[in-house]
Order: C-alpha cells, then sequence, then structure tokens
C-alpha cells in the first residue's frame, strides 16, 4: 500500500516535471571541474548559492539532475558524472592512498565503458581527462591545489565545459538512457508494486531528510541477514519491487521530505502527507489543519465552517475535492533503516473533520491572555512534558498514536491521559488551558463522557462527586489567597495531588483550614466573606462523603472541575 501510493504521486509529480524521469537523480551539487578540449582541468567553478535562513547567511548547494546514483554502504561503487573527490579526483582531504585509488580507477573505469563510442567533443574531454589524469600529482594542478580544502569535504562534483554542464550534453545523455535501459542479466520477476515482470532491484536508494536517521540516508525497504531470506531469497528478492518502483518511490518519498513547508516532525518521528491528485493546496489545508499557527485562526475558522456547512473550500484559488485520498506517512529512524509509525489514507474530507471533531472535543474555556484558538498537535503533546526541561520531545510511540487517533478518530491513546495527569502531579496541581483540554477531550471520546459538551465551561449543575471536589479545592485556595495576600505557598502546593487521589484523607485537613481563613478576613471583605460561604454551602451540600479513592477517570474530572471553577473566578475579577 506504502510503496503504490508513492509510486503513483511519484508518476503526478513526473506529469507536472517537478521531479527527475527514470534513470536520473536531483542531486545537491557544490563544484563544477572545467575541462579543456585535452581533458585538463582549467579551473574549479563553485555552484553554491548564498541564501538568508534566519539571522544569517548561508552558501548551500545547487540542485542539479545528474544520471542515477548508486547506494553505496562500505563497498566501492561509482556514480556517473557526479561524485565525491575520491572518485572524481581519487584524491581526499588527506591527500591520496590505496582505497581513494581504488574508488578512482572505478570511477574511470565505469567512465571510459559507457562513453567509449562517444564522438561528441564533451565526452571525447571526459575520456581524455581520466586517460590523463594521475592522482599522485593532483597538487601540481594549480585549480585544484587553490581549492584543495574546499572540494574534498565530501561534496559533489560534475564536469563542465565552458557554460554546460556533462549531464545536459544530448550525445552523453543518449548514452546513459541506453546503458540504463539495458538489462545486465541480473535477477527478474514479477513486482509487487505494479505486478510486471521486471528485473527486481537488489538495493534500494536511501531515503534522506528524517531527522535521527543516518545523514548519508536511510533505507526504507532493505534486508541484510539470513533471518530475513525467505528460500534463500537474499537481499531484497524476498520482496521483490522492479528498478522502476524502486526508482519511483524512492524519488516521491524524497521528494516529499524536501518539501519543509509540508512535513512537520513529531517528537523523533517525521511526517510526510500528500493528496493523490498531487496538488500542494491539499497539503496546505492538512497542515493549517492539524498544527494551526497562531495567526491564520480565521482562515482555519473558514475552513471548518464551510466543511460542516457542506460549503466549497478553496485554498490558493484552487476548490478542494472532499473525496480526494489523502495519505500519511509517519517515519522514524531506526540506524540505517526507517520505521513506518503509521500509514494512513482516507478522503481528504473524512481527514479534515475528523479533525473539525477533535478540536470540538477539545473546547474549553481559556485564559484571558491565551491567543491561540485552537491547540495543534505539536502543543497539545508538549502540554505532556517538563517544560523546564532540555529534551521537550514527547514519548515517540504515542506522539505518533496520538496523530493517528486525531486523523481516523479513533480513541486516543490512554497514554496521552494518564502523561497529562502525571505532569499535572509532577507541577502540584499546575492545570493548564492544553491540559484542561486534553482531558476534556480524552472523558468524551474515551470514557463516553457524553454531557462532555456542558463542560466548556464551570458547570454549577454538575452532580459528578469528582468535578464537584475540584470546585471545592480551588474555592478553599482562593479563600487561603484572599486571606493571605502576596503568599508564596499555596494548599495547591503540599495538599492538591492527595486531594485528587484520596479526597477522605484531605478534604477534612482542608475545611478546618478554611475555618481559620475565613476569621481573617477583614470587616471590609465581608462581601467577599459571604460570597465564599455559599459557594462553599452550595457544593458541600452536593456532596454525600467524601470518597476515599477516586478512579483516573475521576481525577481527570476533578482536575476539570479545578480548572473551571479558577477561570470563573478570574473571569469575575475581568468583569469587575
Amino acid at each position: 500500500m506504502i510503496l503504490q501510493a508513492l509510486v503513483n504521486h511519484y508518476e503526478n509529480l513526473a506529469d507536472m516535471g517537478k521531479v527527475a524521469r527514470e534513470g536520473w537523480y536531483q542531486a545537491k551539487v557544490s563544484y563544477a571541474i572545467h575541462l579543456s578540449k585535452n581533458g585538463e582541468i582549467t579551473g574549479i567553478i563553485t555552484l553554491k548559492d548564498e541564501e538568508e535562513r534566519g539571522k544569517k547567511k548561508v552558501w548551500i548547494p545547487k540542485i542539479l539532475i545528474v544520471p542515477e546514483m548508486v547506494t553505496r554502504s562500505s563497498g566501492i561503487s561509482s556514480n556517473f558524472l557526479c561524485d565525491n573527490s575520491k572518485y572524481m579526483l581519487g584524491i581526499d582531504a588527506d591527500g591520496t592512498n590505496k582505497r581513494v585509488i581504488e574508488c578512482f580507477k572505478a570511477c574511470k573505469e565505469k567512465h571510459l565503458q559507457l562513453l567509449k563510442n562517444a564522438a561528441g567533443e564533451m565526452a571525447r574531454a571526459i575520456r581524455k581527462f581520466f586517460e590523463s589524469w594521475d592522482p599522485e600529482h593532483a597538487s601540481e594542478c594549480s585549480a585544484v591545489k587553490e581549492n584543495w580544502e574546499d572540494i574534498t569535504d565530501g561534496s559533489n562534483l560534475i564536469f563542465c565545459m565552458g557554460l554546460e554542464y556533462a549531464q545536459d550534453d544530448l550525445e552523453i545523455k543518449r548514452l546513459w538512457d541506453e546503458n540504463y535501459t539495458t538489462s545486465d542479466g541480473k535477477q527478474s520477476g514479477i513486482c509487487m508494486v505494479t505486478g510486471k515482470r521486471e528485473e527486481i532491484s537488489r538495493i534500494h536508494k536511501v531515503i534522506k531528510g528524517v531527522p535521527g536517521a543516518q545523514s548519508s540516508g536511510a533505507a526504507l525497504v532493505s534486508f541484510n541477514a539470513p533471518a530475513f531470506e525467505s528460500y534463500g531469497k537474499e537481499q531484497s528478492y524476498n520482496a521483490p519491487v522492479g528498478k522502476y518502483a524502486e526508482f519511483a518511490y524512492t524519488t516521491a518519498l524524497n521528494y516529499l521530505l524536501s518539501q519543509r513547508e509540508y512535513t512537520f516532525q513529531l517528537g523523533d518521528s517525521m511526517v510526510v502527507f500528500w493528496a493523490e491528485s498531487g496538488k500542494t493546496a491539499y497539503q496546505k489545508a492538512f497542515c493549517l489543519s492539524i498544527d494551526p499557527p497562531i495567526d491564520n485562526s480565521e482562515e482555519i475558522k473558514g475552513i471548518f465552517d464551510h466543511l460542516k456547512k457542506h460549503q466549497p473550500i478553496q485554498i490558493d484559488g484552487i476548490q478542494l475535492n472532499m473525496e480526494q485520498k489523502f495519505y500519511i506517512l509517519c517515519l522514524a529512524p531506526n540506524a540505517a533503516r526507517l520505521s513506518v509509525r503509521f500509514f494512513y489514507q482516507n478522503s481528504f474530507g473524512n481527514i479534515l473533520s475528523n479533525i473539525e471533531k477533535h478540536y470540538e472535543r477539545m473546547r474549553v474555556v481559556k485564559p484571558s491572555w491565551e491567543n491561540r484558538d485552537y491547540l495543534g498537535i505539536r502543543d497539545m503533546l508538549f502540554e505532556t512534558v517538563n517544560q523546564k526541561s532540555k529534551d521537550k520531545s514527547p514519548i515517540p510511540n504515542m506522539a505518533s498514536m496520538v496523530l493517528q487517533s486525531i486523523l481516523s478518530g479513533a480513541r486516543y491513546p490512554m497514554s496521552l491521559y494518564t502523561d497529562t495527569l502525571i505532569r499535572i502531579r509532577a507541577e502540584q496541581g499546575k492545570v493548564t488551558w492544553g491540559r484542561a483540554s486534553i482531558i476534556k477531550a480524552v472523558l468524551i471520546r474515551n470514557f463516553n463522557f457524553e454531557k462532555g459538551e456542558a463542560y466548556m465551561t464551570l458547570n454549577d449543575n454538575s452532580n459528578e462527586t469528582a468535578y464537584i471536589l475540584g470546585q471545592l479545592f480551588s474555592v478553599l485556595e482562593s479563600i487561603q489567597m484572599d486571606a493571605n495576600p502576596g503568599i508564596n505557598t499555596t494548599i495547591r502546593d503540599r495538599y492538591f495531588n492527595s486531594a485528587c487521589a484520596a479526597p477522605a484523607s484531605v478534604f477534612p485537613i482542608l475545611i478546618k483550614l478554611k475555618n481559620s481563613h475565613i476569621k481573617k478576613l477583614e470587616r471590609d471583605k465581608i462581601g467577599i466573606k459571604i460570597h465564599y460561604e455559599r459557594l462553599i454551602t452550595n457544593l458541600m451540600g452536593k456532596l454525600e462523603k467524601f470518597p476515599n479513592r477516586l478512579s483516573l477517570e475521576e481525577q481527570g474530572m476533578f482536575d476539570l472541575g479545578y480548572y473551571h471553577q479558577v477561570q470563573k473566578k478570574y473571569e469575575k475579577r475581568e468583569d469587575k
């Protein structure tokens, strides 16, 4: 399913001219070796462009279409027309050695073999270069000596003559295409992606752009141990993927990962997404919906309002088709390979609808200083971690499971709920807007809390014992704070965790403390005193007794009641 979807996406991208055709590759190239007609190096030309990234200006390599590059691990295997200095010149930062010479010989043999029948000026110059170049005397070439440090840093090099790159020469392009399509006697079979009989790809190209994976790239499909062999089929022959499908899916996935504006990192995972049609308007709408920026809240509201009313949704002048297939792929690093956290597909309308329902479950009264209207997936997961810690990454598996549950409309993973409660306990009852939103959403979806919609703000009509206890704790804390202005430590710091887990052991103590705090209220605060006494009388009248223990579900209700009562208190002060 994953490979088929990526192959289809490649074909759409190829039709739009966004990716290289079969046999070619988009590579980062830093320098060009300028050759004379006699194959002599006359100069080293930098191809890097200066770009602003944040407050800094950096030099980045140019993206060029070159012949398809090989996948290397530890062996020696040369690319054609584009490679590093070890292969193209037989040198590295320290000079040359036996292995580097072997790399150059492999490159020389490949170029002479492919260009042996070429008659063009460019091809003849490259042949003459390889026939005459001696890596042992590379330092004698002034152009190489002057740029030694730059060209030996591992960057890709190409050949050029004048303003023309070697890979753009028509004769060389024709020779490469003929060589690429010629079968070299490798194993053929039925491709499990296309269903056609063709040459099976033994080693798949690497995928780049997943943080935490090897910088040189990691494989999505890879087998290299006897335990993975089936009936003696080694490498990738036990899961046969044809040469075309292998090229197509790796090209499409690398392209998706290069679109930084349409990807996002979630914990240790990288999430990519695309529409079957290949139109970026769907990717933009998905980005806005799942991880909304603060300054685009009106645009997101417009999307969801149109969705509810079954009205057309337009992004960048393109009307979105709600029946359009949409794919989400979550990848995580795993040494030299990539692991798939999840792969989800559905119609774009259903995915948007599930996201909108998630935000509806998350709706809860927010503080006046809070500018966000929607709590995006990353901000939501941020609420489960220690915000004073250097590493603010959520638990890897939990992060991807939360995203999958939102997209599919399934139950949230319980680890989201428990981690939120644990973080509240660790911070002595700090129930933020985000944490209250998570609790409310999980109570509705996982615990079938049918009355959840009545709990967006303070519910004075609630008869839920745990919710009332949370309200009561907030009122008792407010009494203490008004009786002792400027107090640094309140009952929340000392008693919140115990009151939430075992109310019967703590609330009698808090009631006694309340009596002494009430007496401290001065005569000019008699109105406040009466207000608090009425609140406590009303809340205590709903309670038959203090329960010995509260379940996880009830602890969430306690936190929600506490949060709502605190917000009600500040809401009244703002009104005054």
